[in-house]
């Protein structure tokens, strides 16, 4: 019998969709052909991009060449353009600003890998400094007021040609419309009840244990109750944090580790999916903006997250006449079939 759940924080409906119930091997996902052109992002082939704007490397190395660890450079098809002024006006019953904003592609090894999970803790570590380093940095541009972190993983989610590992971040002037939804759930639960929304679902999920991946000291990854898509993964920090950007060290150290665990254990329970992962933080404030007030609660009521999205189905006329999602896998039975490629002894909760 399907079974209509609620998302707690946005009010969106999903269908799970139980008589429909698929297992990891009966979701196809052909991976593309990758390219047989010298691959731009390796060690060595610093001039084949354009020229950095962060990197991780040693003091002693130059920019722009070889010795780096993690590598930023602008997009070479940026989505939006850094240069200029916004020029926000009014055009009748619509508004317009020019497309002002900053595109960059995070290169998260020197060595020719394709896959997160080939790196090691400590290099995934990094791959998050980087990401905090980024956010840190473009929050001082008053253009812009949010920053979105992502990766997209294999050719159908986006990811391009060229298996060599990176992520991607795009700072808009607007906040985008599905950021605003969850901060304004967040915002109203913390108004009805006093306290936090998602502090609220990892205490419920580890009292119940039966959507819980795995855990380590600083983070927790769920299945989301509502899950839209067929084995969505939430990683989410046990201390509460509205901003990516200020987690501290030891703490971003064990969520890489829980992140790369993660990624490892969908990799091989799905046999390496196509993915998109996405970081959910607070957009920037700032005391002389004219809305100040409207986060007034934001460090309280709003907590950061990754989200993860393996592409195993796609959306039809339904989904995009209604904005329902049709989920086929349970989350319950993804987190069994999750839990079943980790060692025993990281199957508990507590």
């Amino acid at each position: 019998m399907p079974e209509l759940r609620k998302d707690p924080v946005t009010g969106r409906w999903v269908i799970i969709a139980t008589e429909r119930a698929k297992r990891p091997n009966d979701f196809p996902h052909p991976q593309g052909v990758p390219s047989e052109e010298p691959c731009p992002f390796c060690e060595g082939r610093e001039d084949r991009t354009p020229p950095e704007i962060f990197a991780l490397r040693p003091s002693k190395s130059q920019p722009n060449g070889p010795g780096w660890q993690v590598r930023v450079v602008p997009s070479v098809a940026p989505v939006l353009r850094i240069e200029g002024q916004l020029d926000r006006r009014g055009y009748g019953a619509y508004d317009v600003m020019r497309g002002i904003g900053a595109h960059e592609v995070i290169i998260e090894s020197p060595r020719h890998c394709g896959d997160l999970t080939e790196l090691s803790d400590e290099d995934v570590h990094a791959v998050l400094q980087t990401y905090q380093a980024r956010l840190n940095d473009l929050q001082h541009d008053p253009r812009f007021k949010y920053v979105l972190l992502f990766k997209n993983h294999g050719r159908a989610a986006g990811g391009g040609y060229i298996p060599h590992v990176r992520s991607q971040l795009i700072a808009t002037p607007v906040t985008p419309k599905r950021v605003k939804e969850e901060l304004e759930g967040a915002k109203q639960y913390f108004h009805y009840r006093d306290r936090c929304l998602y502090c609220d679902m990892i205490a419920q999920e580890r009292e119940s244990g039966t959507r819980v991946v795995c855990e380590s000291e600083h983070g927790i990854v769920l299945a989301p109750f509502a899950s839209r898509f067929p084995f969505e993964l939430c990683l989410l920090p046990k201390r509460h944090s509205c901003d990516f950007g200020s987690t501290a060290a030891a703490e971003l150290q064990g969520i890489a580790r829980t992140l790369r665990q993660m990624l490892t254990s969908l990799k091989q329970t799905l046999a390496n999916p196509p993915y998109n992962y996405i970081v959910h933080t607070a957009p920037f404030r700032r005391p002389t903006s004219t809305r100040a007030h409207y986060w007034r609660t934001i460090k309280e009521d709003y907590h950061w997250h990754l989200e993860i999205m393996p592409r195993l189905t796609r959306m039809a006329g339904f989904e995009w006449g209604t904005g329902f999602y049709i989920n086929p896998t349970p989350p319950e039975d993804a987190v069994t079939y999750l839990r079943d490629q980790q060692p025993q002894e990281r199957h508990g909760t507590h």
